[in-house]
């Protein structure tokens, strides 16, 4: 487990905590694994019945650290972050999550799959998947579609333009917009409500919600990672990222 991930287990609840705060909890391949592991730990877990993810109410996920990104990029179904969506998505267990601050890429993606999200409203989202030159993530472009409606999530999607806690409410992605100083013990007291109701009631209804959905999701994310691979070695792609590395904006008119 590296030391930006943390986890315990209280009143049934076990919590995943990002903490690397001085990087805007930005992702490595370390965390990644850190996250998979502990999702697969608690849905096996029997004393586990809920899990939640937070970072701190000012931060929760500024996305993939890119040099990290750039010197381990997911290969194959083994790569770590694969292993995490493959978790996040495939989880038995209701998933409980507490935004603030930056939720980009994977920041926001990840929220698609979690059962109840409360964000503060300085929570910024975005998918920035075409301003990189990639393709989304996470079985994104399929859920947000369903979620909002094929118009909301062609905005976010395409344009990639960072949007508040407000437009993620209103397109489903997020479940209430609660204040900052007060959304994670909101998101701790949902959870622990949670976790005293009966545990195969609710993993059944999850489920039952989930059903139809869960192998449309499987076969999507197998589709984006195809194609996220081989955008990553776009030329396009090479510029967005050199251009962020260097802090001026890419020129993409030449491509």
């Amino acid at each position: 487990m590296t030391q930006h991930i943390r986890t315990e287990t209280f009143n049934r609840v076990r919590r995943i905590l990002i903490d690397r705060p001085d990087k805007k909890n930005a992702l490595t391949v370390g965390m990644y694994q850190s996250m998979a592991d502990a999702l697969v730990e608690a849905d096996a877990d029997p004393g586990v019945r809920v899990v939640l993810v937070h970072g701190r109410p000012d931060c929760f996920c500024a996305g993939n650290d890119l040099d990290d990104f750039l010197n381990n990029p997911p290969q194959d179904d083994d790569a770590p972050v694969v292993r995490f969506l493959n978790a996040i998505s495939g989880a038995v267990k209701p998933i409980v999550a507490a935004t603030g601050g930056p939720a980009v890429g994977i920041g926001t993606t990840m929220l698609l799959h979690c059962d109840l999200v409360y964000a503060a409203p300085d929570t910024k989202l975005q998918l920035p998947f075409t301003l990189l030159g990639l393709v989304p993530e996470a079985a994104s472009s399929y859920l947000l579609p369903a979620l909002a409606g094929y118009q909301r999530a062609a905005e976010l999607l395409l344009l990639g333009k960072p949007f508040t806690a407000a437009k993620a409410l209103e397109a489903g992605i997020v479940t209430e917009v609660i204040p900052e100083a007060d959304v994670i013990d909101y998101a701790v007291e949902a959870a622990t409500t949670l976790a005293a109701l009966p545990a195969a009631s609710v993993q059944m209804t999850k489920a039952l919600m989930k059903k139809h959905a869960r192998p449309l999701v499987a076969e999507q994310m197998h589709e984006e990672l195809a194609l996220f691979r081989t955008r990553l070695a776009s030329p396009e792609a090479r510029e967005a990222f050199s251009a962020f590395l260097e802090k001026r904006p890419p020129d993409f008119s030449k491509f």
